[in-house]
């Protein structure tokens, strides 16, 4: 349904130089279930929902939050949204025209269920994920108490100002040689056989593994440096242009920074904590931090480095972590003490946001 009304969205705006409306494709619904009999068998809100999700993506694009929408492939993750007609019990999920599906529900639900997201990995594990209105409102934020700078790298996942250094688990370095044995295996498979199918569940539950460890991962990380501090300062990397130094780019994505920041925000948010981000162009690796005094030049491979005005000895990443805390500290430095990000937000697609 998705790619068919993104196939005819494209055409219409190649014609005419406008999109159609989500109530102009929501009117052909019925006549689509005429001519498609199998339509029938699925739940209208669950095609309603993927029109509506197509829309908030044109939006989304429009707005320059978000890329143009793209079609969905069946061999990644598929999902469908149910907004209404649904129960969730302790041990499983009734779902319109499925019934009743046998589920493990594995955290205690606190809150008006709005909407449930049945997805399925590339894997072929299902999922469902529940959209929450939480009761009552988030603890106010608050900066009284410890803050603390987060420096991110490759050798040392995080090094705080503290001194404190967490090594990166280095999952897919792990699964590394399996992945690319079981990847040979899938290239010298028949296209669209059923062995070439099986070859690819296989690399997408290693990929899967590896995704699962991760995430569990920075979940606990996340948690831990919440928990220990009120105020926690990054730096506001740019990993997407990071990613560009193909030397780099595997270790980049294999710590994952933009996971933990995510994971790290809503968890302070959570607790009426304060996460905050410093200048794209901060120099906290070149600049002292004992006497302020800024390096020309730091290449990576510098990891110790001697100020020449106060001759203070300084580890890279601890002198940048504690940078990044004395950012936060010093008068009039521009950051929004209550935590607010004026970065722009993109329209949530249904399932996928504010999920517990």
């Amino acid at each position: 349904m998705y790619n068919r009304f993104l196939a005819e969205w494209n055409k219409a705006y190649e014609k005419t130089g406008k999109g159609l409306s989500y109530t102009k494709c929501a009117n052909q619904l019925p006549t689509l279930k005429q001519e498609l009999p199998w339509l029938a068998e699925v739940a209208s809100q669950v095609l309603q929902q993927s029109l509506k999700n197509l829309d908030t993506a044109f939006k989304n694009f429009f707005r320059g939050t978000g890329k143009h929408p793209r079609f969905k492939s069946k061999h990644r993750k598929q999902s469908v949204t149910y907004p209404q007609g649904f129960k969730v019990n302790g041990s499983s999920v009734k779902l319109p025209k499925l019934g009743e599906v046998k589920a493990k529900v594995h955290r205690q639900i606190k809150g008006k269920v709005k909407s449930v997201t049945v997805s399925m990995t590339s894997s072929g594990k299902y999922f469902a994920s529940l959209r929450i209105e939480l009761l009552g409102e988030l603890p106010e934020q608050s900066t009284k108490g410890k803050v603390i700078g987060i420096d991110l790298g490759l050798d040392a996942l995080i090094v705080t100002s503290d001194g404190e250094k967490i090594k990166p688990a280095l999952f897919y370095r792990k699964y590394e040689k399996k992945l690319a044995k079981y990847q040979k295996r899938l290239s010298r498979k028949t296209k669209g056989s059923a062995n070439r199918n099986k070859a690819r569940l296989k690399v997408a539950k290693i990929h899967g593994k590896i995704a699962n460890c991760r995430l569990d991962s920075h979940h606990k990380l996340s948690r831990k440096i919440v928990n220990e501090n009120q105020v926690l300062v990054f730096e506001n990397l740019n990993i997407k242009g990071l990613t560009r130094n193909h030397c780099l780019a595997k270790s980049i994505n294999d710590a994952a920074w933009g996971m933990l920041q995510t994971l790290t925000e809503y968890k302070a948010k959570e607790q009426g904590k304060v996460v905050e981000f410093a200048d794209r162009f901060f120099p906290s690796s070149k600049t002292c931090n004992h006497c302020g005094y800024r390096m020309k030049s730091m290449p990576l491979k510098i990891r110790t480095w001697e100020c020449p005005n106060c001759g203070t000895l300084h580890d890279r990443d601890i002198n940048a972590a504690r940078n990044l805390r004395d950012y936060f500290l010093a008068p009039g430095s521009g950051v929004l003490a209550c935590g607010d990000d004026v970065r722009p937000k993109p329209e949530p697609i249904s399932g996928r946001g504010n999920c517990q």
